[in-house]
């Protein structure tokens, strides 16, 4: 394969004339990601300025693949904490404009600056005082010059052979996009728990909002046993609940260990005979324990980290009131 096409610092494997396409593509659109950062400037503050003002809404708007990657966008910001939607140009022109309110800021997206469809809106924005974000490859471009702030999405060429296919330019767009947005959740203090808040029905927001409490079993649920306890009442009361492990508690009622279903495999192999010992001998001291007002997320990792698959949930003054399994958080969709 001629290598003389690859772009500087990659050379061909030799391995596969289609991966070696996909790697010029990606260091085409490398390149194009990293001179973004080179161009940032004041208009970038400028926009992020007009936003964090804005009463309303921010509208994005494009057309062909600068619509798309403006749907992107629009979706991004919403879910960080900026309102936002997209409305296509060409609809807007004919009703969707009266979507576009008082308060609201526009970011169009045109690769050219030239898009008809796009600069059909500048003198009805305008009019309307609406502040106007521009995106554009040309800062010389009819949309960048008559734009609050101009953010340069610009590349040197497309990943496309032909140079004329949308690839690093819209890469690079929606790179730009999401430093946009970025910028502007971290302005906002922007949290996690605000971010499950706009994403309630998927696995991210099961795993920012539900807490140990949510799915811990409690009540007649709750294996325990007394110190002093025989080892048979422990083992029965684990077969009982079934969560492989019970808690043991002291004369107040509050946590002194765990005994599991690991502790019972090292009893097997330590002790030949179980009818004498008490559950005192064999149990873990203090035993994994975690707070019901915690994440449940939370409840993961301390799973994870110490390869238990239950965790006993105690309160302030350390008194057991519930326990959690991992098919409990497997079940939810935390995991």
């Amino acid at each position: 394969m001629n290598t003389d096409t690859l772009p500087s610092g990659t050379q061909s494997t030799g391995d596969s004339p289609l991966r070696d396409s996909a790697r010029r593509t990606l260091k085409v659109e490398e390149q194009a990601i990293a001179a973004l950062a080179e161009r940032l400037d004041s208009h970038f503050d400028r926009a992020c300025e007009l936003i964090l003002a804005c009463r309303g809404r921010v509208i994005v708007t494009g057309m062909g693949k600068s619509g798309h990657i403006g749907g992107k966008i629009a979706a991004t910001l919403a879910s960080t904490g900026t309102p936002a939607f997209f409305v296509h140009p060409g609809e807007a022109s004919h009703g969707d404009l009266g979507m576009i309110t008082l308060g609201d800021v526009v970011l169009a997206l045109s690769n050219s600056g030239e898009t008809a469809e796009v600069n059909a809106l500048l003198p009805l924005l305008k009019r309307l005082g609406t502040p106007l974000i521009g995106m554009t490859g040309r800062s010389d471009s009819t949309l960048a010059r008559h734009a609050d702030a101009h953010l340069n999405a610009g590349v040197a060429r497309e990943a496309c052979p032909l140079d004329l296919a949308p690839t690093a330019s819209t890469t690079a767009a929606l790179a730009l996009g999401d430093a946009l947005a970025v910028a502007l959740l971290e302005a906002r203090g922007f949290t996690a728990e605000d971010f499950a808040r706009s994403h309630p029905g998927g696995s991210l927001g099961k795993r920012l909002l539900l807490s140990v409490g949510d799915l811990m079993h409690g009540g007649d649920r709750l294996p325990s046993v007394p110190l002093g306890s025989p080892l048979r009442d422990a083992l029965l009361e684990i077969t009982r609940q079934g969560l492989g492990f019970t808690c043991v508690v002291d004369e107040h009622g509050r946590l002194a260990g765990v005994y599991t279903d690991g502790d019972l495999r090292r009893t097997l192999d330590q002790h030949r005979d179980l009818s004498r010992l008490r559950v005192d001998d064999v149990m873990t001291r203090p035993g994994k324990r975690i707070a019901p007002d915690l994440l449940a997320a939370e409840a993961v990792r301390v799973m994870e980290d110490n390869r238990i698959t239950a965790l006993a949930v105690v309160d302030d003054e350390g008194h057991p009131v519930g326990a959690l399994h991992m098919h409990d958080l497997l079940r939810s969709g935390v995991i």
